[in-house]
């Protein structure tokens, strides 16, 4: 299922907005911090979806039954732009266990690429809440060979995908390799070029976060 939090209106569209704004992103503890609201405000959401339990909590003149969720959630980052959308996940699922990727594209000559991924450092799947978090979905490849490996460690009782902007294109293709994963995103853009880069988009999310790198 798609959950595009961006067709309602409410504060995250203006997060979206300043992310994509040229102007705005040339400040990157601005971007980084719009990246962790955002992070907050889908996980508050996605925290709809998981089973709750009645528990009792003593207060200083009684007894009240809260209800709490009872799933035990795994936060799954591709780094390292992914560390601040994360950040504001883990803000709010603060008891959560975390999983680490380091993914990157691996160029060839005449422009196409691979996806690679160097490591997982993850945690005990079986009957968790999986959370994968990334800024944005292009084109879906690294998200695909990413669930292919996590998977690989265990079964989680269900997953998430979670990212900022995605393309339709990087969208299909995660829902064709894993029919049952439920995809949180803030925007939904149509266009996705030949490179995998979406547009409108909003460049680089790593390299607006924490300063460019260099590839060669």
């Amino acid at each position: 299922m798609i959950h595009n939090l961006g067709n309602q209106n409410s504060l995250l569209n203006q997060f979206v907005a300043e992310l994509r704004d040229v102007n705005i992103q040339t400040d990157k503890m601005r971007f980084r911090r719009n990246l962790e609201r955002l992070g907050e405000i889908m996980a508050y959401e996605i925290s709809k979806q998981l089973e709750f339990n009645s528990i009792e909590v003593e207060t200083p003149l009684g007894i009240a039954n809260v209800n709490v969720p009872e799933e035990g959630v795994v936060l799954a980052t591709i780094l390292r732009a992914g560390l601040p959308l994360h950040t504001g996940f883990l803000n709010y699922f603060d008891q959560a266990e975390n999983a680490f990727i380091t993914a990157y594209r691996h160029q060839h000559k005449g422009g196409n690429f691979e996806i690679r991924i160097e490591s997982l450092a993850c945690p005990d799947l079986n009957d968790k809440v999986l959370i994968l978090i990334d800024p944005m979905i292009a084109s879906g490849a690294s998200i695909g060979l990413t669930l292919k490996q996590i998977l690989d460690r265990g079964q989680p009782k269900s997953i998430h995908v979670a990212a900022a902007i995605c393309s339709s294109y990087g969208i299909n293709h995660v829902q064709r390799l894993h029919e049952k994963v439920d995809i949180w995103t803030c925007a939904i853009d149509e266009e996705l070029t030949a490179k995998s880069y979406i547009v409108p988009g909003l460049g680089d999310a790593g390299d607006l976060a924490f300063g460019g790198i260099n590839r060669d």
